[in-house]
């Protein structure tokens, strides 16, 4: 595979990915947290358990594509083209930072327990990965737009 093949993978990897996450976190942010409010409170923190776990398995791998192809794309762009991808990447370290700093902590402690408070902290905080993650989308739309 050649550069300008293996760019235009990368490409279209970074478009995949982050397209998939922008719908996925905005489904997560206007139906699934909300929802979360109504399950039991016996059974929220073996439902929480399960969903942090089973998300893990959907997200884990997307977000380490977005990554990887992120970097890659921002080490071969010229300094003509750098702006776009190099705003895509402070956006996504935004993402990064929310939810290791925000969501993750949040749903350590709903492991544990419901507690009104953090699931409305959770919701709230969340809409930075849910804006992020679209300014995302269009950056990487942008990016793809000299290939047609």
């Amino acid at each position: 595979m050649n550069a300008i093949d293996l760019t235009l993978f990368m490409l279209l990897i970074h478009a995949m990915s982050t397209l998939m996450m922008t719908g996925l976190i905005w489904f997560v942010q206007i139906v699934h947290y909300p929802l979360m409010a109504k399950v039991g409170h016996e059974e929220f923190v073996q439902y929480e358990q399960a969903h942090t776990r089973s998300t893990t398995w959907v997200v884990g791998p997307l977000m380490i594509a977005e990554l990887l192809s992120s970097l890659y794309l921002l080490a071969q762009a010229d300094r003509d083209v750098i702006l776009l991808p190099l705003l895509g990447l402070i956006a996504l370290g935004g993402i990064w930072a929310s939810t290791l700093l925000l969501q993750i902590p949040a749903h350590r402690i709903l492991e544990q327990r419901f507690d009104q408070k953090v699931h409305a902290r959770l919701v709230q905080t969340n809409w930075i990965r849910t804006v992020l993650w679209s300014l995302r989308s269009l950056i990487a739309l942008w990016m793809l737009a000299p290939i047609s």
